[in-house]
């Protein structure tokens, strides 16, 4: 599988927390494969990010039916993706499901999203092509197998989806001040690798990056360190990694300013989780 897919469609729409699942003890559940799939967050500077999520659906590979779009069961609703940080992930579908192939996930959003900035205001978050034609999330290898259960984790970057426009100013319409342009890291959930540790002093709240290189150029994941100085990165594939910690608090006045830090040659194994300790950033 791809290990990422980035998305610029307006609907990281990923949301909503709830699902439905057959009974194990029917015939069609023991012959059947369970779909599982999970959102992750990677924080931007924002109060709250609320997604507004109406419907999900399936496409299945299947030469015979081309228009083969499957609703699954899931409630409409709104979620707060900011609840859903270092490690932390919303389970949005546990179904059953027929084996086969998968080729796309596709989420309608409806028209409620909106974030609530640092200044404690909220603003109407646009989606105009997830609320008409939905986001369409593509998948690569995906293969649900009788009796097996299969975990797509869909990691929503809130800091790279919502951009301002360029041409808002301070007591124009709240809300034309917001575009939703997600971009979305798709992993398989058997990539169970990740980074954990803490930053010190917790008020440098920086920025985490871990950046992989590839053959297709480097692949950055990044979080932010919360009010505690405790980040997390789940999922990411197995390699050496380059961990950089950008600082975006102040420093107390008459202290030195917190230091922009980089530690190289960490190792992300599958199935393990690297503890890094505590990162100094002073």
């Amino acid at each position: 599988m791809k290990n990422y897919s980035f998305l610029g469609l307006a609907g990281a729409a990923l949301l909503g927390l709830a699902g439905c699942s057959k009974s194990s003890s029917d015939d069609a559940g023991i012959n059947s494969a369970k779909l599982e799939v999970r959102l992750t967050d990677a924080p931007g500077d924002f109060n709250s990010v609320v997604l507004d999520v109406r419907q999900i659906e399936v496409h299945l590979k299947d030469e015979g039916n081309p228009d083969g779009w499957q609703t699954l069961a899931f409630s409409p609703q709104t979620v707060n993706v900011l609840d859903y940080v270092n490690g932390k992930s919303a389970l949005l579908v546990n179904t059953d499901f027929a084996p086969g192939d998968l080729k796309e996930i596709r989420l309608i959003l409806g028209p409620n999203s909106y974030v609530v900035g640092t200044d404690g205001q909220q603003y109407d978050l646009k989606t105009p092509s997830g609320q008409t034609s939905g986001v369409k999330l593509k998948l690569d290898k995906v293969t649900l197998k009788q009796r097996e259960t299969f975990q797509l984790l869909l990691d929503f970057d809130v800091a790279k989806s919502i951009v301002e426009r360029g041409n808002w100013r301070a007591g124009n319409d709240k809300k034309e001040r917001y575009l939703l342009k997600p971009v979305i890291r798709l992993v398989a959930q058997d990539l169970k690798g990740g980074l954990r540790g803490t930053v010190s002093p917790a008020a440098a709240r920086p920025q985490v990056l871990a950046i992989r290189s590839s053959i297709v150029g480097p692949d950055t994941v990044s979080t932010f360190a919360d009010a505690s100085g405790a980040f997390q990165l789940g999922a990411l594939p197995a390699g050496t990694y380059q961990v950089q910690f950008f600082p975006t608090g102040t420093a107390p006045t008459g202290q030195p300013a917190y230091k922009y830090v980089v530690r190289t040659g960490i190792t992300v194994t599958n199935d393990q989780v690297t503890d890094l300790g505590t990162t100094p950033l002073n």
